[in-house]
């Protein structure tokens, strides 16, 4: 920034290591190392920053900090369908697509015993267009959201077993990562009425 003048203004594009990396480090760190769309865990080589306003927009200021998150698929493994930020890209609309900072972000979605997200109103047209551009529930994500309810499901769990297993399973873990899917296991286990 110090070295902007009237010729030049630093933007996204121009931004390197150390400093993209800086970022980036940031970024997974706010967001417990999972993915700000579908919360599978993030690597850092398979990961990217994402604007949530596209860069492509005009009136985007790329350095913004606000504007960006962390998602995964940095690049297409071979065999592994598009989804979240990667298939994205500079598609947005304010009022059809829901961002992971909206504080009632999680209330707009429901998840099911078999791994799949819906809109938790059918009439929430944003919540059904996110899930729709973001392919959150396409196969693969199903069945990551489903193995990660599974264990959940034992019926040899007792009550206080039960308890404690999920709340485990929602604090931050040691090294600063959320597990993956918490949203789901969350609103499965806690928000609905528990399978006990």
């Amino acid at each position: 920034m110090a070295l902007a003048n009237d010729d030049w203004q630093p933007t996204y594009e121009y931004l390197n290591d150390p400093e993209k990396r800086e970022v980036k480090d940031s970024l997974m760190k706010e967001q417990g190392f999972i993915c700000c769309y579908c919360e599978r865990q993030l690597t850092d080589d398979d990961s990217h920053i994402e604007h949530f306003n596209p860069q492509s927009n005009k009136a985007v200021d790329t350095l913004d900090y606000t504007n960006m998150l962390c998602s995964c698929q940095d690049q297409l493994k071979k065999g592994e369908p598009r989804h979240c930020g990667v298939l994205k890209d500079n598609w947005f609309d304010k009022d059809l697509l829901i961002s992971p900072l909206d504080s009632n972000c999680e209330g707009r979605f429901v998840y099911t015993a078999d791994g799949k997200i819906q809109p938790a109103n059918e009439s929430d047209y944003a919540a059904t267009m996110t899930i729709e551009k973001l392919k959150l529930d396409i196969g693969i994500l199903n069945d990551f959201r489903k193995k990660a309810i599974e264990p959940f499901l034992d019926e040899d769990l007792g009550d206080s077993d039960f308890l404690k297993f999920v709340n485990g399973y929602l604090k931050k873990n040691s090294d600063d990562t959320f597990n993956e899917f918490w949203t789901t296991i969350d609103y499965m286990f806690v928000q609905k009425p528990p399978h006990i």
